[in-house]
């Protein structure tokens, strides 16, 4: 008889993956017969409807076959054509084994307003209609344009034509458009240390990267100016993972670059929203709207499955936007567009925004009081922006050691060095807290019980 745990949110597709891991796992045989449905069902304690449902996605798929009044049976499949991580399902179970994650980026599901939403989709599909099923322009629904124009002039004081703003499915499809309107011929600089997805992006898309150091200060202005390339890739309200706060003065050193070589700033301002401590940083992009394009994302803000971004481009690259990707529509559903625009324009986003920062600043607290109490040396470095900062174990050995250690007591960390996309020397012995996943409960919580070895 087979024997699963399931979730409890979605007990069909939880079955449903068990069985086809086992099958392409070679744990059910070509052959073999399977319980029946209410065999199973008792077994596993849910419903026959829930097997049931389980085995007709099973059977549509070809992993299981029927035969009349003999019941169900595992299909042959080509082991070559097996899924070559067969216990990718149990790596998984293990990843969420620790009692606090500050390396997944993802907000507590309970802070997502969850009423608003649904009110407001309510309010969209009663007002717009048949309204919904039409195509959507390639640059995104104008009220989802001038709703964001408006937030930005609000929160980051900057003014922008709404015609410029550019809806896109998430950061790394905006990428891959930014590369093609630019030229793939483009060199591409990202700052290093830094989030290896942008990088890897751009090289996919066929554009080669040259990385730059990151100070103490930001992007390290000389380095940029030495090197050869075309486009400038920084996040300079807070550089991840380093935390770093780029100053005006090195923003305006910068802009001078671009400006004298016709060249393109591209500002990622991921976490602008978390500033848990002052005001709001100048947008480099108010300060030269033709050399920066400005994109952020509502990964962070709502959820990473909310596959919604947008880019404010320079008036030249948004003609040659409309040029290439007139004919396309916009990859995003106008349904989710409108029910945002709504969000956006009634206060909720802000209000909302308001509610997460008050959360986060009790994290944040909590981590300063844990390093406190953490019974080995730890010094916290914080710009007092976005959701993470870096915390130096000056003793720690090694920064396998720091993650070792951590593992060992319950907790899943990375260190600088797991970020580097170029060797760099000095930045050794720092972890990355990442505290946008994590509770105060669990915070507290935390003990060094045990050590790896030296």
């Amino acid at each position: 008889m087979l024997t699963y745990q399931l979730e409890n949110k979605n007990k069909y597709w939880s079955l449903y993956s068990r069985i086809r891991g086992d099958i392409l796992s070679g744990k059910l045989r070509g052959g073999e017969r399977l319980p029946s449905k209410r065999a199973l069902a008792e077994n596993l304690c849910v419903s026959v409807i829930t097997v049931q449902t389980a085995y007709e996605q099973l059977l549509a798929e070809g992993y299981i076959f029927s035969r009349q009044r003999s019941g169900y049976f595992v299909a042959e499949v080509n082991v070559e054509n097996r899924d070559p991580r067969p216990h990718e399902a149990e790596q998984t179970e293990r990843r969420k084994d620790f009692d606090v994650d500050f390396v997944k980026g993802s907000a507590p599901a309970r802070l997502f307003p969850f009423s608003v939403w649904a009110k407001l989709m309510r309010g969209v599909l009663a007002d717009c209609g048949e309204h919904l099923l039409e195509r959507v322009p390639c640059d995104g629904d104008a009220e989802l344009k001038r709703a964001i124009a408006g937030y930005l002039y609000r929160t980051r004081g900057i003014d922008v034509h709404p015609q410029r703003v550019v809806i896109g499915a998430g950061a790394e499809y905006l990428y891959g458009i930014i590369v093609q309107l630019i030229g793939r011929d483009k060199l591409f600089a990202v700052e290093n240390p830094g989030y290896g997805k942008i990088s890897f992006t751009y090289r996919l898309n066929g554009a080669q990267c040259a990385y730059i150091p990151v100070t103490d200060f930001g992007t390290d202005c000389a380095a940029v100016e030495k090197s050869n390339a075309d486009v400038l890739h920084i996040s300079p309200s807070h550089q991840f993972p380093t935390g770093a706060v780029t100053p005006v003065s090195s923003r305006a050193r910068l802009i001078a670059w671009a400006e004298t070589g016709g060249r393109y700033i591209i500002e990622d301002d991921y976490d602008s929203e978390f500033r848990l401590s002052g005001k709001p940083l100048q947008c480099t992009y108010g300060l030269c709207p033709d050399r920066v394009i400005y994109m952020n994302t509502f990964s962070k803000t709502l959820a990473p499955s909310m596959r919604m971004g947008y880019m404010v481009l320079p008036p030249e690259l948004y003609k040659k936007y409309l040029y290439y990707f007139g004919n396309s529509a916009c990859a995003v559903p106008l349904f989710e567009q409108k029910t945002l625009a709504a969000m956006l324009d009634g206060g909720y986003f802000e209000r909302h925004i308001n509610r997460m920062k008050n959360y986060y600043r009790t994290v944040r607290r909590a981590v300063y009081e844990k390093a406190e109490k953490l019974g080995v040396s730890c010094i916290l470095r914080d710009t007092g922006s976005g959701l993470h900062m870096l915390a130096r174990f000056p003793e720690a050995p090694s920064d396998g050691y720091i993650k070792e250690t951590a593992a060992a007591n319950g907790i899943n960390v990375k260190c600088l060095s797991d970020y580097m996309l170029e060797p760099t020397d000095g930045l050794e012995k720092y972890a990355v807290i990442n505290y946008s996943g994590a509770t105060p409960e669990q915070i507290e919580n935390i003990e060094i019980k045990n050590k790896a070895p030296d």
